[in-house]
């Protein structure tokens, strides 16, 4: 992904001289360059979210999710994103199946990369039977070079969640409501021709400052049945929006042409490819 540089330096801490005013003033600079830094990851998230695809080398290689399959949690078990140390549970809903985890990633001013974000995305099980009659006869390897196949996985109505866990502790909600609304919305205006400021306002306005995101927070982004997109952060239901566009532009950034994570997105196609071929043999 990329990132912004810009033209100024964040200021140095003062050595402490001895006594007790100098170990203030120190810890007040400190803090200062910390608040810096935690506003400056909100300006790149949003503003390296534009950033061309093709340009953008991937941020992680996210394993497979059985290479850090742990079944010391039952026996679904749970799958880790190995920077970050994020685990996702290998079966979530009842029926939905994890396809592959990747990470959202920023730099800060050129001098730090920052981990945002881990995601997993999952894929329900019983209705990626639709893609049967397409798709039945194709092999896993076919399908994990298909790029029609994964178009379908987007465009149909298939039960599909997106589960983002929070790595970084001074991400604010407003930085993750407006980053979507510049990701979200070049999304719709792609597949739109249209800019649809009203349905991505309806979205980006249930993200609301009240809510906190301290590291390990939980937001679950779900297409529904009927093209019903239900946002959940903390496990809590904060609001559902009936739209097939906006669903497909959410989706679309995980794994569709230009995705956060490239290595990510050929995981979570293989995944959906495995799903697939195992409900056909």
């Amino acid at each position: 992904m990329g990132s912004l540089r810009f033209r100024f330096s964040l200021p140095r801490p003062p050595k402490p001289p001895r006594g007790s005013t100098g170990a203030t003033s120190f810890r007040l600079a400190a803090a200062a360059i910390g608040a810096g830094i935690g506003f400056a990851v909100g300006f790149s998230l949003e503003s390296a979210a534009d950033t061309s695809g093709s340009r953008r080398k991937p941020w992680s290689h996210a394993s497979p999710i059985w290479a850090s399959l742990s079944l010391a949690d039952g026996p679904t078990g749970t799958s880790v994103e190995p920077r970050t140390g994020a685990a996702f549970p290998t079966v979530l809903d009842g029926g939905r199946r994890l396809t592959g985890i990747g990470l959202r990633k920023t730099s800060v001013l050129g001098l730090k990369n920052i981990d945002v974000y881990a995601f997993g995305v999952y894929a329900d099980d019983s209705d990626m039977k639709g893609l049967r009659e397409k798709y039945g006869t194709f092999s896993v390897s076919e399908l994990e070079e298909n790029k029609e196949f994964i178009s379908d996985v987007l465009d149909q109505d298939l039960r599909m969640t997106v589960r983002l866990q929070i790595v970084y502790n001074r991400l604010s909600i407003g930085s993750v409501r407006n980053a979507f609304a510049k990701t979200v919305g070049s999304r719709m205006q792609k597949f739109s021709g249209s800019d649809n400021r009203e349905l991505l306002q309806r979205f980006t306005s249930l993200f609301k400052d009240e809510y906190k995101l301290p590291r390990g927070s939980v937001i679950d982004l779900s297409r529904e049945q009927g093209y019903v997109l239900q946002i959940r952060i903390g496990g809590k239901e904060v609001g559902e929006i009936q739209s097939k566009l906006l669903c497909k532009s959410v989706l679309d950034l995980y794994f569709g042409e230009d995705p956060f994570d490239k290595r990510a997105k050929e995981d979570i196609q293989s995944g959906l490819a495995s799903i697939l071929q195992e409900r056909c043999d």
